[in-house]
């Protein structure tokens, strides 16, 4: 069983960070004002330790926000001496850090090796030319191939993080990042939606009607491409959207853009929707107005999908009158769909692998 991990997250809002990026404002993201110091991350660390279960746990700090190899060596030493003493009194399990892909070199490998980092996420948010000189990201895509090679070079567990729905973006655009992003082969990734926040040069962009958010729908349906893609070549989704805040919420420091507090949940529904559009479509069931559909509990809900629009949906397209959901003591990668003629097991993987080979969404 793979070790449930805690992250301790501390935050290093535009610290260092030598660009500001049209889309970027950290301090509104992370609702903090004030720069990081050791003994505040000291305390966070402390503070965190008193809630965190002791029993079956894996412990993680990580250092997110801003760049954080853009900042003094010295104020990353200070910084990282604090979570190496935890790391090594085994009090914590590994360290993390996020970081620009320009901002990666041997010498800043070496002081990272030194104080035990163990995973580097990048921020590549688009592999496209265009979409990286709109959003002023002060890098090109051979930045981020150099980088990740070194990094992976150094012994280091790579993660990259990838955004949709940036100035000049398209969703072939976000499939080639995607694509090529399974070449480099993180252990992990992050998938973020485009969001016009308060105090942005996006901001201006909007109100002047030169920027055109991504719709919810759109969002959803790209990102639901995207973690198929990366699911099927084993690639660890750890995040898909902002994480909402009091503050990071519609009508508050987001001021549009394709925002749902559960915008996971919206993207892993869609799977289910796919997944049981291809099944029904390969079939049959003319004479067949009755289904059972048996599954994990715990993923009753993406299947039903939100306001039942999965089943709905299945119902309406293929002309049944009833399905039943069942919760089952079952692995979360199979379900079964039975009545009273046939008992067919799906598995999900074999069936998002076909879709992705129809729409050829699969590195050949």
């Amino acid at each position: 069983m793979n070790k449930k991990y805690f992250i301790i997250p501390i935050f290093v809002p535009h610290l260092g960070c030598p660009h500001d990026c049209v889309f970027c404002n950290q301090r509104r993201i992370t609702g903090l004002s004030t720069d990081m110091t050791s003994e505040k991350a000291d305390n966070i660390i402390k503070d965190h330790l008193k809630t965190i279960p002791s029993l079956n746990r894996g412990l993680e700090i990580a250092f997110y926000g801003g760049s954080f190899t853009a900042i003094s060596p010295d104020m990353q030493r200070e910084l990282l001496n604090i979570a190496s003493y935890y790391k090594k009194e085994g009090i914590v399990d590994r360290i993390r850090l996020s970081t620009r892909p320009d901002y990666i070199n041997e010498r800043e490998l070496l002081l990272l090796k030194e104080y035990g980092v163990d995973i580097i996420e990048l921020g590549v948010q688009s592999l496209d030319e265009e979409v990286l000189f709109l959003s002023g990201r002060g890098h090109k895509s051979e930045d981020v191939y150099k980088a990740s090679s070194l990094i992976k070079s150094y012994g280091f567990q790579l993660g990259l993080q990838m955004m949709i729905g940036l100035l000049g973006d398209t969703e072939e655009k976000s499939l080639y990042t995607a694509k090529e992003i399974v070449k480099l082969n993180p252990i992990c990734t992050r998938i973020y939606p485009t969001l016009v926040v308060k105090d942005t040069f996006l901001e201006k962009m909007y109100l002047d009607g030169r920027y055109k958010p991504l719709s919810l729908e759109m969002a959803v349906d790209i990102s639901t491409k995207l973690l198929m893609i990366f699911q099927y070549n084993k690639i660890n989704v750890i995040r898909i959207g902002l994480q909402p805040t009091d503050n990071i919420t519609l009508g508050k420091d987001v001021i549009a853009g394709p925002f749902h507090p559960a915008f996971r949940q919206l993207v892993e529904s869609n799977i289910y929707k796919k997944i049981l559009d291809e099944y029904f479509s390969e079939k049959d069931f003319k004479d067949i107005k009755e289904f059972v559909i048996n599954i994990n509990p715990k993923e009753i809900s993406n299947l039903v999908g939100q306001g039942s629009i999965n089943t709905k949906f299945i119902r309406n397209k293929f002309n049944i009158s009833k399905i039943k959901i069942h919760g089952e003591n079952i692995p979360k990668e199979i379900f079964y769909i039975k009545n009273h003629d046939f008992y067919d097991k799906i598995n999900k993987d074999e069936i998002i692998e076909k879709y992705l080979l129809k729409e050829d969404l699969i590195n050949n």
